[in-house]
């Protein structure tokens, strides 16, 4: 297949210039966050060892879909506005723009938190330091590792994500010594995983209450297509990073998981201290609380970094399609949307301060918008591929010809499709519960869900789309059409 020229690294255009180990560390260090090395104690805590694993398995399902639904599309058409670009081809244009607007907002916002979070854990070793200083000195660095180019990203995630992979394989390697008692003291075995309420604490209401949780966990790993549209071999390198790292995720969260509840009584795991230092501190590794604090630090930057590139690729796309102003479709010589950049980089920064300055009110909205803007980026992901192999079949095509195929097609994108529309419409749930209503928690929950319909509807209205009949379906790859600017 002939890519188009908009993304074959001719000058002033984005450049095919991220490879396969990239891939592979964008995809996975996406979905290894603070939500393997900070939640998992809680979650624990929350429904037992045996309630995470059942919670976070099913995840694991429907990501799989996910996943590899995204990965045959974006085989098929590597371009930097992945899904939001098949929406506007495959279902309706509608739809492009709105998972366009929501995938961005939601990546911009998600940058300003990891911001304050990574000001949070310098207070660890710098406690007198303002906060405000070193989320500048990181946003600084994040938007300069951009601005270099998208393989200066792609390395720099590269080894970002290497840090958090490596700590889980040693974790899990350490975690499996102390139980069989190589590290000194009796072996464990499973009386912790057993103990009173365990393994299933809460029963079927708290596996589905960190059912909820563990979504957030896998955020980041649809970023493999975004990351598509500059991959250098994207017939060959995508279906091996789709291929690989969804077992390593699932193997990493689910032995990790599985090790953490051996180790520790689930009355004993929290959120107030990782399980990985409490194991880590029980193997008798010096440090450990210092060792940890620092590879929270590198999984921050990382998540703050991807969502730096994941954001200014969906902007420069939009734009390019008409569905954002035309000025922030401009590349540098170095192949980087500079003006969509530095627009995420503004809208990051006023959500930063909005973060100091009115942490209890507005900043809460904004984080909570942005958790279910992910979910929303899925469901889209599970309708696209829905449509793109109905609408591929119909028009005669020939299945065989695709260099990657989701498996057990239609059921994975129709479990995926349900598993999400749980998930979203389950956010509130906590606030439903007790005699009283919390009203404010019940917004915050679902603020992100009129936002999309706003924008859907609002563009559906002005441009009159409709849902794009199958056998009218453009495979083609070019993004550039002469639509209206937004």
């Amino acid at each position: 297949m002939n890519y188009n020229t908009e993304q074959s690294g001719n000058s002033g255009e984005l450049k095919r210039s991220l490879k396969a180990r990239h891939l592979n560390m964008i995809a996975m260090g996406g979905a290894i966050g603070t939500g393997i090395f900070l939640a998992l104690g809680e979650t624990i805590h929350e429904a037992g060892p045996g309630g995470a694993l059942i919670a976070y398995g099913a995840i694991g399902i429907m990501v799989y879909f996910l996943i590899t639904s995204l990965g045959e599309m974006a085989t098929f058409m590597p371009v930097a506005g992945s899904f939001e670009t098949y929406a506007s081809k495959f279902v309706d244009p509608a739809l492009g723009f709105a998972l366009g607007w929501n995938y961005w907002y939601n990546w911009a916002i998600t940058v300003a938190a990891e911001m304050v979070a990574g000001a949070l854990i310098m207070k660890f070793w710098f406690p007198d330091v303002p906060a405000i200083i070193w989320s500048v000195l990181f946003l600084t660095l994040i938007v300069s590792l951009n601005l270099l180019s998208a393989k200066a990203y792609g390395e720099s995630e590269y080894w970002f994500a290497g840090i958090k992979v490596f700590t889980v394989i040693v974790f899990i390697i350490i975690g499996t010594a102390t139980i069989l008692g190589i590290f000194g003291g009796e072996p464990v075995g499973f009386k912790n995983f057993i103990v009173k309420d365990a393994p299933f604490v809460g029963g079927a209401k708290s596996i589905f209450m960190i059912f909820l949780i563990a979504g957030f966990s896998f955020q980041g790993t649809e970023l493999v297509g975004i990351a598509a549209g500059e991959s250098e071999d994207p017939e060959k390198n995508i279906p091996k990073a789709i291929n690989t790292i969804f077992w390593r995720i699932i193997i990493f969260y689910l032995g990790t998981i599985f090790v953490v509840g051996l180790l520790i009584p689930y009355t004993d795991a929290s959120v107030q201290t990782s399980p990985f230092t409490m194991i880590f501190e029980k193997a008798g590794i010096a440090a450990a609380a210092s060792l940890m604090n620092a590879v929270i630090l590198t999984s921050v930057l990382s998540c703050g970094n991807s969502g730096m590139y994941a954001s200014s690729r969906m902007l420069y796309a939009m734009a390019k399609e008409g569905k954002a102003p035309k000025w922030l479709g401009k590349i540098n010589s170095r192949g980087v949307p500079v003006n969509a950049l530095l627009l995420t980089t503004l809208v990051a920064s006023a959500c930063f301060l909005t973060g100091l300055y009115a942490e209890s009110t507005v900043y809460v909205w904004l984080v909570a918008a942005s958790g279910l803007a992910g979910f929303i980026a899925w469901l889209g992901i599970a309708i696209c591929h829905y449509r793109f192999r109905k609408a591929y079949v119909a028009q005669g095509q020939d299945l065989n010809k695709l260099k990657y195929k989701a498996k057990l097609f239609p059921i994975g994108p129709i479990i995926a499709v349900a598993l999400c529309i749980i998930v979203i419409l389950g956010q509130g749930i906590t606030y439903l519960q007790g005699e009283q209503i919390d009203w404010n928690g019940i917004i915050a929950s679902y603020i992100g869900l009129p936002i999309f319909l706003g924008l859907f509807f609002g563009y559906k209205r002005k441009h009159n789309t409709k849902v794009i009949d199958i056998m009218e379906v453009d495979f083609n790859m070019d993004e550039s059409k002469d639509e209206e600017s937004a």
